[in-house]
């Protein structure tokens, strides 16, 4: 392309982010890809996208609309939307060039002890998986820090969702649906979440149907009125509490008043000239992150087809190597030393990726033989949001498995998370079936839970260049990689990243799983040639992304088609 080509386009590009500076907008956007100067909000609810960017068109600060939709996505989307979950959230401030993580992860009930999980019930469901929440704390320091409009009305949307109902889109009909036949025992979720036939049996959902959700309605208004305190010393920490006399569960008045928000320090990290900001521990995701963007940069990626046999290669060997160091090292950095400089630093990467063979499979039980023993849940969602002014938030957050505990706290309407199961569950065990019972995540009384969350923030001098992030468990730390590197190296718009086929490897079991397309089939057989072990599926995580155009300027953001999805502007 010539020099008068590209100025024609770039000066074609500056006169349509002028336009849209300037041109009314839609009230609502509910379109999968939206591009704009001003304001978006990119989740898997269109209501929940919508009540953040409302909040934005009255002049909210980014962490505004994040706590607008993550509410509103407590009304919207039961399986991981919540106030009775945890998460984490990373915000940058386009003035001062600070990212920060919010860290609400929840935590152990002082009463948990390590022979907890012999008690829980073989869907490790009910009020033992319970862990004490931290969505509201978590919410409720963003906005001390960052927050512009006041608490009441950013919590206002999801009152109104909760009061009025709003239409039950397919993927959610299906998911309620197929819930519904393991909730024997929890009459409460039943009665909330589903409506009855005359003759007294659950009716099924259909696309369009309305959820009410007047218990939750009031429990929001009381968080209005009252203020965050009111889920951890109030009215609404009775009803949990209640709750969990009433089943056996373990959280207490005491644990609900001693649970504390974080902001934290994030992981840092740089990969082809730019900086990466990732959660801390509690999550293992900035670490393993950074350590796989470490490992990669020593290779010459971008000059790689993505889907070749030796780009695939290399991902799945800095996988195998950073999730063998998770399983290692990572957790509550209050209970257990975790070396988060060495891990991140390139040094560590270059001896890595010296052991990296161009031609053939590491094997993953020699590679961790030193803990290895002889012979996370993937329904969470995420959220990314950015306002005119620049400042970016990406929030992770979740139940756990889908629907968390399956309990629902009587006359509150709120889903309570099983977040105790992403402790080790057989401490001193760690096999080649992927269990891992290593000293570093084994439960203690008031220690936070490892996560794979991570929301995450890349800049480019200085100014966001992509906020991103994923549920899915332990796929979730490989999605994200996958989306940045398509960005960085292969220069894919937010459209392009979020379709791109996903890969995952977990360092145990052996076995890296693509998503279709991910590779040919002359290069998966030279693949297997080489020694890995490789499996289809069909979906890998929702990255509800937005990339940022360096030259205009303009946000771009892309709802993952995996699942439901919305984009709304400013």
């Amino acid at each position: 392309m010539n020099r008068l080509t590209m100025s024609r386009r770039r000066s074609l590009s500056l006169v349509l982010a002028f336009l849209l500076t300037v041109l009314p907008l839609p009230a609502q956007d509910t379109r999968h890809d939206a591009e704009t100067a001003k304001g978006l909000v990119v989740s898997v609810s269109p209501e929940a996208s919508e009540a953040g960017a409302a909040v934005l068109r009255k002049g909210g600060h980014a962490v505004d609309a994040a706590i607008a939709t993550a509410l509103a996505l407590a009304v919207t989307y039961p399986p991981a939307g919540n106030i009775g979950g945890g998460g984490f959230m990373m915000v940058h401030s386009a003035d001062s060039r600070e990212t920060v993580c919010i860290e609400y992860r929840e935590t152990a009930p002082l009463a948990a002890t390590k022979d907890i999980f012999r008690k829980l019930n073989a869907s490790s469901r009910g009020p033992l998986s319970v862990g004490v929440p931290g969505t509201v704390r978590g919410l409720a320091l963003a906005h001390q820090r960052s927050g512009k409009r006041p608490w009441k009305e950013l919590v206002q949307p999801a009152i109104q969702l909760a009061e009025e109902g709003f239409p039950v889109d397919a993927p959610l009909a299906r998911s309620l649906n197929a819930w519904r036949k393991n909730l024997t025992g929890y009459d409460e979720t039943l009665r909330v979440f589903f409506r009855s036939k005359d003759d007294g049996t659950p009716r099924e959902w259909q696309a369009g149907d309305r959820l009410v959700q007047p218990d939750l309605a009031r429990t929001l208004r009381v968080l209005a009125d009252d203020g965050p305190d009111a889920f951890y010393t109030g009215r609404i920490a009775d009803q949990l509490v209640a709750e969990m006399q009433r089943g056996g569960g373990l959280i207490t008045k005491e644990d609900l008043a001693k649970y504390q928000a974080h902001a934290r320090k994030p992981v840092h990290g740089t990969y082809r000239g730019h900086d990466l900001f990732a959660p801390p521990p509690p999550s293992s995701g900035g670490i393993a992150l950074v350590e796989m963007l470490n490992v990669l940069e020593t290779f010459d990626l971008p000059r790689q087809p993505r889907e070749s046999s030796a780009s695939t290669h290399l991902f799945i060997e800095a996988m195998r190597r950073a999730y063998l160091d998770r399983a290692r090292h990572i957790g509550d950095p209050a209970f257990t030393n975790v070396p988060v400089e060495r891990l991140t630093s390139k040094d560590y990467a270059r001896e890595l990726a010296a052991s990296i063979r161009p031609d053939k499979a590491t094997r993953s039980e020699e590679l961790g033989r030193d803990i290895l023993q002889p012979a996370e849940g993937p329904n969470t969602t995420h959220f990314s949001v950015m306002d005119a002014e620049g400042n970016a938030v990406s929030n992770t957050y979740t139940l756990q498995d889908s629907y968390g505990s399956f309990v629902t706290v009587s006359g509150g309407g709120f889903l309570l998370n099983n977040e105790m199961t992403d402790f080790n569950l057989q401490p001193g065990t760690t096999d080649s079936s992927g269990r891992i019972g290593t000293p570093a995540n084994v439960v203690e009384p008031g220690k936070r839970m490892l996560s794979s969350q991570t929301p995450t923030i890349v800049l480019k001098d200085g100014r966001v260049r992509i906020v991103t992030g994923s549920p899915g468990g332990r796929t979730i730390i490989n999605t994200v990689l996958g989306i940045v590197t398509a960005v960085i190296d292969q220069n894919m718009t937010a459209r392009q990243a979020v379709d791109a086929p996903r890969l995952h490897h977990q360092w145990l079991p052996d076995v890296a799983r693509l998503e279709a397309g991910r590779v040919t089939e002359s290069e998966r057989k030279r693949l297997e040639e080489a020694g890995h072990r490789l499996e289809t599926v069909r979906s890998q995580g929702d990255a509800h992304s937005i990339v940022v155009d360096t030259e205009t300027g303009l946000k771009h953001g892309a709802a993952d088609k995996r699942i439901s999805g919305s984009v709304s502007v400013e």
